[in-house]
Formats: C-alpha cells, structure tokens, sequence
C-alpha cells in the first residue's frame, strides 16, 4: 500500500501505543522506525515502574507485544528505513519519503521519534548498554538497587537530582563529573544538597573510561583528568545524564519548536508565529495542522514510559477528530 489515514514516524512506546489504539479504531496505519521497535524503552532490561507489572518486564518484552498487538489490529510496520522528506500537501495530507521504499501518502502524521541521548563513546560500555548502564535512563526504579552501589556521570540538573533519587536507597552514590566543580551547571540548590548528603560522593575532572561486567555491570574504570591516573569503581548501575536532542532537524521549517529542537504543540503551537489557522491546535498538534507529536519529541513532554503510552493513546482521538474536518475548518 502507498496511501494511509495515518503514518506514525517512530517505534517507541508512543508510536506504537499510537498504531494500536488508531488501527484498533479501523484507521489505516504505517509505523516508520529508523533503528529497532521498542525505540530507547527497548534497550531496557527491566522496566519495574510500569502499571500492571509488579515484578516488571523487559523494554524488548514491551516492545514486541506493542508491535504484535498493533499488527493484529492491521497497522503495518517498516523497519530500519527512515522518512527523509515529509512533505505538506494541504488539504491532501501528506506525502512521506521513505529510504529504500518510496513516496506514500497519509491524511496525518503522527512524530513519535523520541531523542537521541549523548553517548561516552566507550566500547565497553556499550556493549552493557540496557545491562547496568543506562544512558538518559530514569531512576525511578531506585529501590531495585537498595544497598548497591550506584553512579551518575553528568553535571546538569537532571544529573543531581538523579543523585540524590539514588542516595535514598544505595549504599553509595557516586557523581562523576568531567568539570572541576559542580556550580557552573547545576543550580545552587542541587549543589548545597548533595553536599550535605554523605552517601553521595563527587569525582571532579573525572571521566570514565572503561567498565567491566559478565553480561552485567560489576565496575567502571574512572580516569583523573587531571593527572591521568586510573582507578577502578565497584557499582550495580551506572547512569550517564550527559545530555540528549531530538531528532527534528528534517522537518520543514514550518514546524515550530523550541531553543532546543523539541517540537511545540497545543497552547505553545498556537502561540507560534507559524499557526495561521482560527481554529486553536490540538493538544498534541504541531504549527502544520495534522501534524501531532508525542513523546519525548514534544516540547514539555514528562520522559516516562507510561507517560509516553499515554499520549500515543490520547493523539488517536485528536486524528479522528481531525479527519473529520472538511478542509476549511
């Protein structure tokens, strides 16, 4: 098929909480993924904090049950290919075009491309990627790791507040950090607080730089940036909060986002010199009407598996509604 009511650019959990939900309601479905459904939530190795699973499952375990429930309901799924120009046709919707397949069609599209979280570029590391380390991850499953030892590698805000999550249930909490002092980047608050807290413990001018593990992490390597000097750090997780972007940079211009790439939509869309229409945006639209966005793509967005389903859940909704308008509305 070339022509669709809806394509959805991304397979992460709001992208195929958007393909369930939209073909379940008989609207023809396309999900695009660039990389491997299930998107950062499938790197996972066990999420603790979603409804439903006390004893909690697999990012990869979520993922496929989303694709096979999205494609039993009728969406269909193209992987590893990516949308390099998404074009506005007015009244006509949208036509996509896709690496390697070709130019469709669609009355909506729906962005659920999440970000791309900045990596250390170290090997080792890699390879226990969703396995001890955790790149942008969240830590709200903390008390998974009560009386383990625990580190943080990142400087900004999210990165302290990570810390002092952590500190209320490890052992220990390291924050590693590659500047000489925490005040230039983190707000006065943060930097008081987990002063006074004793558990954590700040590695200034340190960097790591290797880590160690049987298919599990067991301990990093950190390098004093100072004298080059390298010491070895038992730990359970590793977080790394360095900072992430969203990958919005192939959208036309039209559509609005923020310092930061993030998409707008809803009140902040309206309020962009980019809207035209009288009518106000959906809470999920972008500055191009039938253009919506979920997940962590969207400007304001909270970075939470369930908070991602959830919007993927609710835009589908907002498509029937603005399916049915004729194109003067």
């Amino acid at each position: 098929m070339t022509e669709y009511d809806v394509i959805v650019i991304g397979g992460g959990p709001a992208g195929l909480a958007a393909a369930v939900y939209a073909s379940s309601e008989g609207i023809r479905t396309l999900v695009v993924e660039r990389e491997a459904i299930g998107g950062q939530a499938g790197t996972s190795s066990l999420i603790r904090n979603y409804l439903g699973f006390s004893r909690g499952l697999s990012g990869a375990e979520l993922a496929q049950r989303g694709y096979q429930q999205a494609w039993v309901f009728g969406a269909r799924f193209v992987v590893t290919r990516e949308v390099v120009v998404l074009t506005p046709q007015g009244s006509d919707g949208f036509q996509a075009q896709i690496s390697n397949v070709g130019e469709v069609t669609a009355r909506a599209v729906i962005i659920s491309t999440g970000v791309s979280y900045r990596r250390l570029g170290v090997p080792s590391l890699e390879k226990l990627s969703g396995h001890g380390v955790y790149y942008g991850a969240s830590v709200s499953a903390a008390h998974a790791l009560t009386g383990l030892d625990a580190a943080v590698v990142g400087a900004g805000n999210s990165a302290g507040q990570a810390a002092l999550h952590l500190a209320r249930y490890c052992a220990s909490v390291h924050l590693i950090v590659r500047a000489s002092n925490l005040a230039d980047s983190m707000s006065a608050y943060l930097v008081d607080a987990i002063c006074a807290m004793p558990v954590i413990k700040v590695h200034v001018n340190t960097e790591v730089v290797g880590a160690q593990g049987d298919g599990q992490l067991e301990e990093v390597t950190m390098r004093d940036r100072s004298n080059g000097q390298e010491s070895q750090l038992p730990l359970a997780s590793l977080f790394v909060m360095i900072g992430a972007w969203p990958r919005t940079d192939w959208l036309p211009p039209a559509v609005a986002r923020d310092g930061n790439g993030f998409l707008y939509t809803g009140a902040e869309a309206a309020a962009s010199d980019n809207w035209t229409l009288s009518r106000m945006p959906q809470p999920h639209e972008t500055t191009i009407p039938g253009l919506f966005a979920v997940g962590d793509v969207r400007s304001g967005s909270v970075k939470r598996v369930a908070s991602a389903v959830g919007e993927g859940s609710v835009v589908v909704s907002e498509i029937h509604q603005f399916l049915s308008w004729t194109p003067q509305d």
